[in-house]
């Protein structure tokens, strides 16, 4: 069996997905990202069967007789914005070969969004045959796009949930002995992912006596900035095995952005058993946050709902801190690499 996938950019998360698909499915999977506009410096490792193309290689004409040649069983195109991923797919669905596109966009009901839903079915949905979401949010607006319901796949997005799943195992005692009083922050540090309201709620909870701290890891504008901030720990960019480490000194994960499609490390700081706070724009925040049993959603940039979360956190006890980690844990083993996969696969007739 063939794969084709044709990304945006290529991130962690899919490399478990991909060994599920060539170790136990048998697939080859032939892999073309884009090397440029990239968000984040991730560099993809080798598998067998796996194969990686950079998108700058190919102009229109060269990318449509690659996909051609190749003969695939199966088509995924999570980079849809690209023209060219779009000629290839129609090009392979006049063929008969099932073609997906990839969604973690939620419905928000705007100007923009409004002439999609009468442009894309009449235009750009003949060249798929299915549209394959992270979730209920994304779901809304597959069927806006005029996408069946038996033409909409789940389980688009899977964290890597052995590793957190390792992570969560591994450091249990350790925190059953001392439960770390530790926010932490992943992502983008830009303003979108809510940084700025971050701060302005962590100065407030600096008036009141506590032992918490806050670490935030990641990339991006705000970084020389927030370096200058007092008692806020700021860590670069870590690959996913670096990252993992975070869990055993962190006792809750928070991601307070103001857009965010889906938010996949939701998933991997739940699997790894760490309370979690996100606010209510996250579209995994349905999936994995159960407000007052593994965490807590607070209101779109809305600073001081951000603070009360944040102090039901740091007023809790340790063991009940232990007892939300479990539940956390719990709650993110809904969605596999395994059950990625198959939803995947489930396209094909055979």
């Amino acid at each position: 069996m063939k794969i084709l996938y044709l990304y945006a950019e290529l991130m962690g998360y899919q490399i478990p997905v991909f060994k599920e698909l060539t170790e136990h499915y048998k697939a080859k999977l032939h892999v073309v990202h884009w090397d440029h506009k990239k968000l984040t410096p991730y560099v993809p490792p080798h598998i067998e069967n796996v194969k990686y193309y950079k998108r700058s290689e190919f102009i229109k004409t060269q990318l449509i007789k690659f996909a051609v040649k190749m003969k695939p069983d199966l088509v995924y195109v999570s980079g849809w914005m690209d023209k060219d991923y779009l000629l290839v797919a129609k090009v392979l669905r006049k063929k008969g070969i099932p073609v997906i596109a990839g969604s973690d966009t939620q419905w928000k009901g705007n100007f923009k969004q409004y002439i999609a839903s009468v442009i894309f079915p009449i235009t750009i949905k003949k060249y798929f045959s299915h549209i394959w979401v992270a979730g209920p949010y994304q779901y809304e607006y597959a069927r806006k796009l005029g996408f069946r319901k038996n033409e909409i796949l789940f389980n688009c997005l899977s964290a890597d949930v052995v590793s957190f799943n390792t992570a969560f195992l591994s450091f249990s005692e350790i925190k059953k002995n001392a439960y770390p009083h530790r926010f932490l922050f992943v992502g983008r540090l830009e303003n979108v992912k809510g940084i700025d309201l971050l701060i302005k709620a962590w100065r407030q909870l600096k008036e009141i006596s506590h032992d918490w701290e806050l670490c935030l890891i990641g990339s991006g504008a705000l970084k020389d900035y927030l370096q200058k901030e007092p008692d806020v720990i700021v860590k670069d960019f870590l690959q996913p095995n670096e990252l993992i480490r975070e869990v055993e000194k962190s006792g809750c994960f928070i991601l307070p952005s103001r857009q965010e499609p889906w938010a996949l490390v939701i998933h991997e700081f739940a699997a790894a058993g760490m309370p979690i706070i996100c606010s209510d724009i996250c579209g995994a925040a349905p999936v994995f946050v159960v407000p007052s049993y593994n965490g807590y959603i607070f209101e779109n940039n809305n600073v001081e709902d951000l603070i009360k979360a944040m102090l039901k956190i740091i007023k809790k006890s340790d063991q009940d801190l232990l007892s939300i980690s479990e539940k956390s844990h719990k709650i993110g083993q809904k969605i596999t690499p395994e059950i990625v996969a198959a939803s995947l696969l489930s396209v094909l007739k055979k």
